[in-house]
């Protein structure tokens, strides 16, 4: 009777552990990203590259939204994130450091396949 009452106190204080650990974990951020910035032409005539005004620089390209009309704009586009938990940490870096006042040194490189895009401006401003 000992063992079965001290087998199911260990069990309790265990779920209580793993849910206290569940509970203070961050929120994970989404694969689907909407960031505003400056597109222009890539490497590619299928690649085009989106800079935020923070400096972050992302890699766009879609199968099914027109964005070679878009160069030069600025625009505000909507995406899945490849490699999403790897941006993730490098965003909660990046904001660890601001924090602590660091600064950082890359801007964030990203790679996204955009679902939607609006035109904010028919320029950008550098």
């Amino acid at each position: 009777m000992k063992t079965l009452l001290c087998a199911a106190l260990v069990a309790l204080c265990t779920m209580w552990v793993v849910a206290q650990d569940a509970n203070s974990q961050p929120k994970s951020k989404s694969n689907v990203r909407t960031m505003t910035g400056c597109l222009s032409q890539g490497d590619s005539a299928n690649e085009f590259q989106l800079t935020t005004n923070d400096g972050s620089t992302w890699e766009m390209r879609s199968g099914e939204v027109p964005l070679a009309k878009h160069v030069g704009h600025t625009v505000t586009v909507t995406g899945v994130v490849s490699h999403g938990k790897m941006h993730n940490l490098k965003e909660d870096a990046k904001q660890g450091a601001s924090d602590t006042g660091a600064m950082k040194e890359h801007p964030e490189h990203g790679h996204m396949e955009v679902t939607d895009v609006k035109m904010v401006s028919d320029s950008c401003q550098k």
